[in-house]
């Protein structure tokens, strides 16, 4: 009888991510015993820093040595450390809170199929954000968000906010904002889709990358487990979600800067289509592209992705990056 133990956040959505992957693991094998860890990283013990302030978070490098990225990590290295010492069996992740440099000794076995990467609403008087009167206030703990909400809307208030799901709902309910904004996959996980005023459109919005996927990670040399959890792989969301990760790994992985990137099939089945921005924090600059290829898979994906943001770095996106990084250490996208 094999008996595995899930490392996961322990937030309300967090939990149901770990609880989804502990039922499909069941399904596949009625026999099997599995039981959940709860650890607390440095994301949810800091619930009231920004996170474009709270700096200092670590990827994994080469040789076991730790590489210093401001705002890497923050709600998955504690996890990946116990994966690492034995403590825990595999880990559940947001895909969107895995660094793009993986953790040595680590891998992802399964991309399970992708809840929709939008972003959404919640407005008050179920108000769309076109709707919102001049000057109103959104929202949000996501750079990118704003930046890209600013670019639309120059001005709006962008107001920051953090917490795990219920509670960005819930402050948003406690203040006088007009407008929050968040995954539409963590409101419908969690049975708040009702909430939703408005779905922003992903190919106009762009999400953040890996959003809405849910990321199953083992041990590399676990090659059993490896390949019983490899059985839940989502294919397409598998191709899409590396050229997404090879685009944010061209820009520099722990991007500093409001970064966005969608991947999705269109046409054959193997068409992928891929769009690609960067923005100045005050949305003032924003940089996008698209790009179309054959995608039959991962590494063709991933060559797609590496070659958008080549080209968004050569438009203007490798500007903007030197000009915001060299300014102040923001951090990238958070979870949830």
């Amino acid at each position: 009888m094999m008996r595995i133990c899930i490392g996961t956040r322990g937030s309300a959505l967090a939990m149901w991510q770990a609880n989804f992957v502990r039922a499909a693991l069941e399904r596949l094998d009625p026999a099997l015993k599995v039981r959940l860890a709860m650890i607390r990283t440095t994301g949810d013990r800091d619930q009231q820093t920004p996170l474009s302030a709270l700096g200092g978070a670590t990827a994994f490098g080469q040789q076991g040595r730790l590489r210093r990225l401001a705002g890497v990590g923050l709600f998955t290295r504690e996890i990946e450390r116990a994966l690492l010492a034995g403590s825990v069996d595999l880990a559940v992740h947001s895909l969107k809170d895995l660094p793009t440099m993986p953790a040595e000794g680590l891998t992802l076995a399964a991309i399970m199929a992708r809840e929709d990467p939008a972003d959404a609403v919640i407005a008050a008087g179920g108000l769309t954000l076109a709707q919102l009167p001049r000057g109103a206030q959104v929202m949000t703990g996501s750079l990118r968000r704003g930046a890209q909400l600013l670019h639309r809307w120059p001005d709006l208030h962008i107001r920051p906010v953090r917490g795990n799901v219920p509670t960005r709902v819930r402050k948003f309910d406690e203040s006088d904002a007009d407008a929050i904004v968040l995954a539409r996959a963590g409101l419908v996980r969690l049975e708040l889709a009702g909430r939703i005023t408005e779905r922003l459109n992903p190919a106009g919005f762009l999400p953040a990358c890996g959003q809405g996927a849910l990321a199953v990670q083992v041990r590399a040399d676990d090659e059993a487990l490896l390949a019983f959890c490899g059985q839940l792989d989502d294919t397409e969301s598998h191709r899409a979600t590396f050229a997404e990760r090879a685009f944010l790994a061209v820009l520099g992985g722990g991007c500093r800067v409001p970064v966005g990137v969608y991947a999705r099939f269109t046409g054959g089945p193997a068409e992928l289509t891929i769009a690609g921005m960067v923005a100045s924090e005050d949305g003032a600059r924003l940089v996008e592209q698209t790009a179309c290829g054959v995608a039959a898979s991962p590494e063709d994906a991933a060559e797609l992705g590496r070659r958008l943001g080549e080209a968004v770095s050569a438009a203007g996106g490798a500007a903007i990056l030197e000009e915001v990084m060299s300014e102040s250490p923001q951090a990238t996208e958070g979870s949830e």
